[in-house]
């Protein structure tokens, strides 16, 4: 496939060619042959080629981000179990564990996006889940903090191709405002249950926390099955759908203006993304919206702190994750059906974890059930990271520059990831002000952030609307050849030819 300016006003021309021309070209999205030449998709058949999508694709997405959930917090359940104890772990080892997770995840989040780029990402995601699941299994042979060091950075390596490619796929499948949706529908309570049971295994030879990673290994490890059997690489050859039902899933995207990929790296694209301002506010907003993150690894221990069992705060854990799925649920059915209110939806969100911070920092050390509550309210504020991956996405175009955004936002959510956890110091106990009013900070930053960047597009928005048309890449054409021989020219929309969101002036920004 080539693509050249075409002199003809028709859409297609055909002449007899002799030699066969190439599938694809670097220039254009791999979806451009398949929506050349196809027409409107009604609002029917696109609500039929989604509702096929979503019972494909959803409960994958779903099970993967609840094992990545699983996987993330069994550091902090095994600590109720018995791990830093069977590992003769001090405090700042047991830190390190969750700093070495996302150090590694910031060192090989760029290439995971460029192999994402590169590879069929269903075959690359399933390769990593494979690897992670030994690793996790492996979590169950170590028997001091160099073992568990290195398993935690095979980690982290692994999983930092899972929410990349999450982002690329949402953004191949759906249109920006179901996005939003199955973006949010990633979501877990199970994790809680799973401690619970772990801790009434007992056997001679194994602690309950190894039983813990075992278990947690064997579900990944089955995950990695099915990924590599059924999750779909792109719409252009998704498994469950006909070769007509592929060119009309690619049509019904064309309102993102975003295509749907291209595998070949574009440095242009690449030193655009550095340069656009949105890039770093939202990398900036990553940050220190992760920076609370470290209680994935503290929350056990806090709970356990305030007076409750170890029965008791595997319990509770199960809260955290009822939480996250209703506040998560609400928060993008609102910014789906309320036009342009990601910003608002999510800054409102973080209402509750402010309130939640001063009510551990001020209440008494006695009113362990105020405590638990206003821990319980600091989980409510995910819904506006959720919101961000979606909004991301959906604002940035062209296939190289997205790799490198989402590259650059995850590499600053590592960053968060990796510094907090040095807040817990013993020195800090049982209190814990210091890290708490740390993370408080970081709750008001972050919704003024968000509105930042609301702004900004909204004024890029009108901006372009008082500019002249833009008709540069209206009579762009590819070739094709049909199978008698002929060579057919048709046109390809501007959607599909890998434009950024600031090279294609018909581009707006969702709010």
């Amino acid at each position: 496939m080539s693509i050249k300016e075409s002199f003809s006003e028709a859409d297609e021309k055909k002449v007899q060619v002799a030699v066969h021309v190439a599938v694809a070209d670097k220039d254009v999205d791999t979806a451009a042959e398949l929506a050349a030449g196809i027409e409107e998709v009604t609002s029917e058949e696109s609500i039929r080629i989604r509702r096929k999508i979503d019972w494909h694709i959803l409960p994958l997405m779903c099970i993967l981000y609840w094992i990545q959930f699983m996987d993330k917090t069994t550091l902090g359940s095994a600590a109720i179990l018995g791990i830093r104890e069977a590992t003769h772990l001090t405090n700042n080892q047991y830190n390190w564990l969750g700093t070495i997770f996302y150090l590694s995840y910031l060192a090989f989040e760029y290439p995971q996006n460029l192999a994402l780029q590169r590879f069929p990402v269903g075959k690359w995601m399933s390769i990593n889940i494979f690897i992670w699941g030994l690793s996790l299994c492996l979590h169950a042979a170590c028997k001091n903090f160099g073992g568990l060091f290195a398993v935690r950075f095979i980690l982290g390596m692994c999983e930092g191709s899972i929410t990349a490619g999450f982002l690329i796929v949402s953004s191949m499948f759906y249109t920006r405002k179901e996005q939003t949706l199955r973006v949010g529908y990633w979501s877990q309570i199970i994790s809680g249950f799973l401690s619970f049971g772990a801790l009434h295994i007992k056997t001679e030879k194994f602690e309950p926390w190894q039983w813990l990673m075992i278990i947690t290994g064997i579900l990944t490890l089955i995950t990695a099955v099915l990924y590599w059997f059924l999750f779909p690489d792109s719409p252009t050859n998704a498994w469950f759908l006909t070769q007509e039902e592929r060119a009309k899933a690619v049509k019904r995207i064309q309102e993102n203006q975003t295509g749907v990929e291209n595998k070949h790296f574009k440095v242009d694209q690449f030193y655009e993304a550095l340069l656009d301002p949105k890039t770093w506010l939202f990398a900036f907003f990553s940050a220190l919206d992760n920076v609370p993150n470290s209680l994935t690894n503290q929350r056990q221990i806090i709970v356990s702190s305030f007076g409750f069992s170890n029965f008791q705060t595997t319990l509770l854990g199960c809260v955290d994750g009822f939480i996250e799925i209703v506040t998560i649920f609400t928060g993008v059915q609102l910014a789906a059906r309320i036009p342009n209110s990601r910003a608002y939806v999510g800054a409102i969100y973080f209402l509750p974890n402010i309130l939640g911070v001063l009510l551990i920092n001020l209440l008494s050390w006695d009113d362990k059930v105020g405590l638990l509550f206003g821990q319980w309210l600091t989980g409510v504020g995910t819904t506006g990271f959720v919101l961000s991956l979606s909004w991301l996405s959906s604002v940035t175009s062209g296939h190289t520059k997205r790799v490198t955004v989402n590259a650059i936002m995850l590499i600053a959510y590592c960053v968060g990831n990796a510094t907090a956890p040095f807040m817990w110091q013993t020195r800090y106990k049982p209190r814990n002000h210091v890290p708490w009013t740390i993370i408080g900070i970081c709750y008001v930053v972050c919704p003024v952030l968000l509105l930042i960047i609301r702004f900004l597009l909204a004024r890029e928005n009108r901006r372009r609307d008082a500019e002249p048309a833009d008709d540069k890449y209206d009579d762009v054409y590819i070739e094709v050849v049909l199978p008698d021989g002929t060579r057919t020219e048709r046109r390809v929309d501007k959607e599909f030819l890998d434009l950024t969101d600031i090279q294609n002036r018909d581009f707006r920004y969702v709010l």
